[in-house]
């Protein structure tokens, strides 16, 4: 399976890839692409869409509404005129009549909603808010923060309490973790390996479908063009899958490992300095397992996009082959945030030993939380197990579909093709 025939398709792919503009231009562009996205996302967050909106706020008693009409003016919205916050004071019983004065303001949106507070939010914190959209969370989180503090300090004040103890009441908790490891020293942990933990299950995902896809892409197109008969004459098909395969992996590892070299600076020399909330608490050990893994996800992925490849003949035809292909990235994909939350999530320690999904999920839990050692190579024996296992299987059917045009195949006939003799 791997001779001089083999490595001669490995250097063509190389020489096809590696040299290609397509590399240079993803290898270049998909960072700034995923740069890019998160700062449009930020973008388009800062314009909340909520400039010019009017809110009126009712209570039942007047001391209270004087206090929110205080404390509401001091907020940096109602100074700028971002809101305009008007003030009534009014009882439960008259509240519908008065709303229904307002209608045609709030469907015509001239105003965009009244808060009621009655007189027993300062026993359960429950107000009311009318508006034509009342699940516009930009404006209602904008409002509940200062709506609670007046409520606090109404309350806290009747009690007798001092504006020191006050201002101590309102103070939410601040949790600081500090990792405790094998190390005589405690460091507090930031949010710097939450962040790469994110990096790292986005680059795989993105790395793996779309180098699939290029894979089965490439097949078809040998297939369809009788590129492939010319190579059967002078290579065995095993051979020439091994050799796609591998080409593929290694251009891939090292378009990943080029997307590593940052983080490297980072955590290896003092040019950079990152501050303590985003220090990464990672080795370039844990990167070298990393590029391994995803080499030995790339053989196992590839191989399984370049097996639908040679089955149909067209992209079209391939859905019904591609899509379980694709739900086994995609599942330990959404497995992997489930680690990103908690990294001692049961559901994430299991699936990060199962086949197919510890491609996406160990790597996650590796720099979310510490891994022992035999975990990380547990999880390597599982890939090159699960290459053992379907190389064989995708070899016979390989074999089969590349030399097969015409009618698209139905599953009972690819399955018989495992009967030939390989």
């Amino acid at each position: 399976m791997f001779n001089y025939r083999a490595i001669a398709v490995i250097k063509r792919e190389l020489r096809e890839k590696l040299m290609s503009k397509a590399f240079i231009l993803m290898t270049i562009l998909l960072p700034v692409f995923m740069i890019g996205i998160i700062g449009f996302q930020t973008w388009i967050m800062s314009f909340e869409g909520d400039k010019n909106t009017k809110i009126e706020i009712i209570t039942e008693d007047l001391s209270l509404t004087s206090k929110f009409e205080s404390s509401f003016n001091e907020l940096s919205f109602v100074k700028d005129t971002t809101y305009t916050v008007s003030f009534n004071t009014l009882s439960s019983a008259g509240l519908k009549e008065y709303i229904d004065s307002k209608k045609q303001l709030l469907i015509d949106e001239k105003l965009h909603g009244v808060i009621f507070i009655p007189d027993t939010a300062l026993t359960n914190k429950e107000v009311q808010y009318y508006s034509k959209t009342p699940n516009n969370r930009t404006i209602t989180e904008k409002l509940e923060g200062p709506i609670n503090k007046v409520l606090l300090d109404q309350y806290f004040s009747e009690k007798g309490l001092s504006e020191d103890e006050l201002q101590f009441a309102r103070m939410e908790v601040d949790i600081n973790g500090f990792k405790v490891s094998d190390e005589d020293e405690f460091k507090e942990e930031g949010f710097g390996n939450l962040i790469l933990s994110y990096i790292f299950t986005f680059l795989l995902y993105l790395s793996l479908i779309m180098g699939g896809q290029m894979m089965m892409s490439s097949v078809q197109e040998e297939k369809t063009s009788k590129i492939v008969e010319v190579l059967l004459s002078s290579i065995q098909s095993k051979e020439l899958m091994t050799g796609k395969i591998l080409g593929g992996a290694i251009t891939s590892t090292f378009q990943m490992a080029i997307w590593l070299i940052p983080i490297i600076l980072l955590i290896s020399t003092t040019w950079f300095v990152l501050p303590p909330e985003l220090t990464l608490d990672i080795t370039l050990f844990h990167l070298i397992y990393f590029l391994i893994n995803f080499f030995l996800g790339l053989i196992i992925f590839l191989g399984l996009f370049g097996t639908v490849g040679a089955i149909f003949d067209t992209a079209q035809d391939a859905q019904s082959g591609m899509w379980p292909v694709m739900l086994l990235i995609m599942i330990p994909f959404f497995i992997s945030f489930s680690v990103l939350r908690n990294p001692s999530n049961a559901v994430a320690e299991i699936s990060s030993f199962v086949p197919f999904a510890t491609v996406i999920v160990m790597p996650g839990r590796m720099v979310a939380g510490d891994v022992p050692l035999w975990q990380l190579i547990a999880s390597i024996f599982v890939n090159i197990g699960t290459v053992l296992a379907i190389f064989p299987v995708a070899g016979k059917i390989y074999r089969v579909g590349i030399l097969r045009t015409g009618k698209k195949p139905k599953w009972s006939e690819v399955i018989k093709w495992l009967k030939f003799k390989y």
